[in-house]
């Protein structure tokens, strides 16, 4: 068995001397020019399929992602016009009017008709109309030249009691100018019975710029449709055919069946697309992106037009290929080489291709691996180092550069925020009562609340001990006050072994009650000062600069 293992080598390598292939390079040559003959138009054909299954999960995740993005943004459109509606009729001219017998009923529907068309004057471009509407859904005032009937859904009534507001389906365009939706909220009285609802004709023109604005490329489109299908916006027309058009039903069941995904099927005009959809929630419609599929994979034919090309160019230019193959070889352990500099010099946005197998290849996952840990890390580092570690909020370093950037940005425009000082009462009693971890308890407890009672964009931080600071980005004195008695009042709901939990509230404007960070600051410590001084558990907004008084501080 030896012998004729021994005369297979000798054999092999006469034949290897005869055709030159002792030597490393001519080795390389002979497997680079099998290996680039026979597996030339496979690699081609699989090169291609590769590519367009890795192209069509590109394409899926972009519509997937473009139709959500456009279902939040038109679900956020929905909530704030709800939230304007809301802050409209909390007016006393909605609820005073409305909730009072009709003793005078001249007076109080001239001072309501007043006040609805100064804010359809206000907001021209959301509303076509503002309506009050009685228990029984009748006219009570509108904001239009003159009256007529709002129509609200059939079960009006059941969606404020479930919601707390009603959205109706969009309008023909017979019953206005402008295409609109309905949509109310019920106004609130001190007795708590139901007295009526404060309704408007939502237009749907942010609709169509929403939509204008989320286009899948190359040569897609997103388009909006009611629950029925009837189109309502589209990225390539707009309104102009709103409800004139509209998908067929079974081609809206295979997009909602898509579960997260895309699916491909035939287009209204005949031709295969590639379709992703979302629901906006509240409104029920049918956000659908999506792209011609002879558009959408264009590319990956070219590119396997481009591989074929590449493929015979190979054949001709072999020996060259073979001369570098030993080049080739260190070219990774050279990238290493650099990338490791990089990281060294501090540059953590590296990471190299893994090509091939073996040892380098085990080398290089490793190296990314060890990159992307050191990024976690840093990354983390860099949030421990602008957070409070107890609440998880803003420490005051980072609030202080979010101060400075305010103020720089409000005296770019002009505009104007508020500052929110807020104090834990009684906070060492409670430590010394119940220690220290009951403390932090409290902490943590209104932390969670003052996020929970606040924007996104605004900023909460913790000041110093048991102070924080809120800052309130395009606010006023009167709706920071409003936003620390909404905090003031959940914070009192809360109970620690038996105690009322309460926060004192300071509130300062910029620029009335300061210009730099460090005067906003002492205004509204000297307000949060005038609310220790007035008893505790209550907001006081700062006074003027001129009419400030040096005041000694208070727990």
């Amino acid at each position: 068995m030896k012998r004729l293992s021994k005369a297979l080598e000798q054999r092999a390598g006469r034949g290897m001397s005869a055709l030159r292939l002792d030597s490393i390079r001519y080795k390389m040559l002979f497997f680079a020019v099998v290996a680039t003959i026979v597996p030339s138009f496979s690699t081609a054909w699989l090169s291609y399929l590769q590519n367009k299954s890795a192209l069509t999960t590109k394409i899926r995740g972009d519509l997937v992602s473009m139709s959500g993005a456009v279902s939040r943004e038109l679900d956020l459109w929905l909530k704030g016009n709800l939230y304007n509606l809301r802050i409209f009729t909390n007016s006393y001219e909605v609820t005073g009017n409305v909730d009072r017998d009709a003793r005078s009923p001249r007076t109080n529907l001239s001072r309501l008709t007043d006040y609805l068309r100064s804010l359809q004057r206000k907001f021209p471009d959301d509303f076509d109309e503002l309506v009050v509407v009685d228990a029984e859904g009748r006219t009570v005032a509108t904001s239009a030249p003159t009256s007529r009937p709002l129509p609200l859904p059939a079960d009006w009534r059941a969606q404020l009691r479930a919601d707390n507001s009603v959205v109706g389906a969009p309008l023909p365009l017979d019953s206005g100018p402008t295409p609109t939706l309905v949509i109310a909220v019920p106004v609130p009285v001190p007795s708590g019975r139901f007295v009526g609802a404060f309704g408007a004709r939502l237009k749907l023109g942010a609709v169509a710029r929403i939509v204008k604005h989320s286009v899948p490329s190359p040569a897609g489109a997103t388009f909006v449709t009611s629950p029925e299908g009837a189109l309502l916006a589209s990225s390539r027309t707009g309104m102009d055919r709103y409800l004139r058009d509209s998908v067929p039903p079974r081609t809206l069941t295979t997009l909602a069946a898509q579960d997260s995904g895309a699916v491909e099927y035939r287009g209204s005009d005949g031709e295969n697309a590639v379709a992703s959809s979302g629901q906006v929630p509240r409104l029920h419609w049918a956000v659908v992106s999506e792209v011609p599929s002879a558009r959408a994979y264009q590319q990956v034919i070219h590119l396997r037009n481009v591989t074929i090309e590449v493929l015979l160019v190979l054949l001709a230019v072999i020996g060259a290929i073979a001369y570098f193959l030993s080049m080739l070889i260190v070219r990774p352990l050279n990238r290493l080489s650099q990338a490791a500099s990089k990281v060294a010099a501090g540059d953590l946005a590296v990471e190299l291709p893994v090509a091939g197998g073996g040892e380098v290849a085990f080398l290089t996952q490793v190296f990314n691996a060890m990159v992307v840990r050191l990024r976690e890390k840093t990354e983390e580092l860099e949030r421990l180092s602008i957070t409070d570690s107890l609440t998880g909020l803003l420490n005051r370093r980072r609030l202080m550069e979010e101060l400075a950037d305010e103020v720089k940005r409000s005296q770019r425009l002009e505009h104007t925020f508020a500052v929110l000082m807020v104090d834990v009462d009684h906070f060492k009693n409670y430590n010394d009562s119940f220690g220290h971890l009951a403390g932090d308890e409290v902490l943590v407890s209104v932390a969670k609340t003052l996020k929970e009672q606040t924007r996104e964009v605004d900023s909460v931080a913790r000041y110093g001990g048991e102070e924080f600071l809120v800052i309130l980005p395009e606010g006023d004195l009167e709706e920071g006050v409003r936003v620390a008695e909404r905090i003031r009042g959940a914070v009192g709901e809360t109970k620690f072994h038996g105690r009322r939990l309460t926060v004192s509230i300071g509130v300062a404007e910029y620029p009335a009650h300061g210009e730099t960070p460090d005067g906003l600051i002492a205004g509204a410590d000297s307000a949060l000062y005038d609310a220790k001084y007035g008893g505790r558990d209550r907001v006081v907004g700062a006074a003027p600069r001129e009419k400030k008084e040096t005041k000694a501080g208070a727990d």
